[in-house]
């Protein structure tokens, strides 16, 4: 499977309008390694994990294949950014004792992800992928999303994307089991901020780039009608799916 690349063109949006995960998430991963020198976040985007997890780790080394994705990367100083795939990854062998995947396990060939992770990651190392699909806000303005999220945009989601609406329920993870409490992402965003996240969808930039059309724009008078004030913050909230698992 060629790497499948749905966000270099938008690297910008996504590294600007993307949410961040919660604190505690970071703080339950740390606690439940065999130790912290070295976490593996695989998948890393512009590095909102990785770098989340840098206060955790002595050293945390980012892997993604997309420069653009990588031109927008959080600078840490323990934090490393190589590109390269999840599947070919090159770090040392029994090295890691965090492996992350934030979003972007639905994108990977596993058959070639799985043994290079089981090479990367030391014996009891946790492994830990999580996703997160419809945000919510409050009736009138979910109802806006729908017809945007489920609508509009409904033909031009990638096939990969059922995994994410199942919460990675059917992905392979070929690991033994370890349950990880709920989390939740809560942002206060204006009504720019809240449509500058869902011009960064895949499916809007695909969308642009078969129709000529910007969805987007197009739903944006309904939206802010549902929202009122564009510049009075409103909470967004996404509910997080965590699998984790001990290598």
């Amino acid at each position: 499977m060629a790497f499948q690349d749905h966000f270099s063109t938008q690297a910008a949006t996504y590294a600007a309008a993307r949410p961040g995960y919660p604190p505690a998430l970071f703080a339950w991963l740390a606690a439940h390694c065999p130790g912290r020198a070295l976490a593996w976040d695989a998948g890393a985007g512009n590095g909102q994990c990785a770098a989340a997890l840098a206060p955790h780790f002595d050293r945390v080394i980012a892997t993604e294949p997309s420069a653009a994705q990588l031109a927008h990367a959080i600078a840490r100083e323990n934090v490393e950014y190589r590109q390269e795939a999840a599947e070919t990854p090159s770090l040392a062998p029994a090295s890691a004792d965090l492996l992350t995947v934030a979003q972007a396990l639905h994108w990977f060939d596993l058959e070639r992800f799985w043994p290079a992770a089981r090479r990367v990651l030391r014996t009891g190392a946790l492994v830990a992928a999580w996703t997160y699909e419809r945000c919510s806000v409050d009736p009138r303005v979910d109802a806006v999303f729908d017809g945007l999220y489920a609508g509009v945009l409904e033909p031009y989601w990638p096939p990969e994307r059922r995994h994410v609406a199942d919460g990675y329920a059917r992905l392979p993870f070929p690991i033994a089991p370890v349950a990880a409490p709920d989390f939740a992402m809560a942002l206060d965003w204006t009504l720019p901020q809240y449509l500058a996240y869902l011009s960064s969808w895949s499916a809007t930039q695909r969308c642009i780039a078969a129709t000529g059309r910007d969805p987007v724009a197009a739903i944006a008078p309904a939206m802010a009608d549902a929202w009122g004030d564009p510049a009075i913050p409103r909470t967004v909230r996404w509910p997080l799916t965590v699998r984790a698992g001990r290598a």
